[in-house]
């Protein structure tokens, strides 16, 4: 019986990347998405094994429909990976910041999480197994260049997750955070453009910024159930950054 695996956010970008990796490797992918139909109908035809489902993460009653379907169709649930961008992050410095703009962010990850993470809970309890997987980042180690209001999202986030792991590691669930670096997506591309984009190409072992398809590797190895003794781990994915430039070993 094939893996079933809900991937949120799987239209396009670093969600559609994780959808084909999974695809590849056997797992039945649950393409979710929010306003993108034809996206998601493209990535479903890629991986062949897959269904598409449209939900809003952070709407609860939207939630509990999409993993009462999942169920009532497939019977388990057996990953989950939050990867959904539910507000798109303001960099700006404090002093150019809207509360309006960053409370949007910082809840918007949040609900995102919370929500689906709490619906599944009980379902992968009653399995004795599961894996879920959060699309942090590297942001929420690092300081300064505008990234306050995303950074401090993403550490809630990280943070969220480890209680999460704390509460379920004697239950089966294995939580494990993937926290790429600066991956060039639709959403990323003008900010990674020029000097930008070329000096942090200069700064990794790979001579270039990330893409989708490196983090979508890691993803699919924190999808391993051999992977449960790292519960509540984080694992980067830097291009070598904190190594060559300096910064969190972990």
């Amino acid at each position: 019986m094939p893996t079933t695996t809900l991937v949120t956010g799987a239209a396009r970008g670093l969600g559609a990347a994780v959808a084909r990796q999974l695809g590849a490797r056997g797992h039945h992918v649950i393409v979710n998405y929010r306003t993108d139909s034809a996206a998601a109908a493209e990535v479903v035809q890629d991986i062949g094994n897959a269904s598409s489902a449209r939900a809003d993460v952070t709407d609860p009653a939207a939630v509990d429909a999409l993993v009462t379907g999942i169920l009532a169709e497939h019977g388990r649930i057996d990953t989950v990976v939050l990867n959904a961008n539910t507000a798109p992050p303001p960099f700006a410095p404090l002093a150019e910041l809207s509360w309006t703009a960053f409370a949007a962010k910082v809840t918007g990850e949040l609900a995102g999480a919370f929500h689906l993470t709490k619906r599944v809970l009980e379902p992968m309890r009653r399995q004795g197994e599961g894996r879920l997987i959060y699309i942090g980042s590297t942001a929420a180690d690092y300081v300064g260049d505008g990234r306050l209001a995303h950074g401090t999202a993403k550490s809630a986030l990280t943070t969220f997750a480890r209680h999460v792991a704390a509460e379920s590691a004697r239950d089966g669930v294995s939580v494990l955070v993937v926290a790429p670096g600066a991956v060039r997506t639709p959403a990323t591309a003008e900010l990674l453009a020029g000097e930008r984009g070329a000096l942090l190409a200069r700064e990794s072992v790979l001579g270039r910024v990330l893409e989708p398809e490196d983090v979508a590797a890691a993803v699919a190895l924190a999808a391993d159930p051999a992977l449960r003794p790292a519960t509540g781990t984080v694992l980067r994915v830097d291009g070598g950054w904190s190594v060559l430039v300096g910064g969190p070993a972990s």
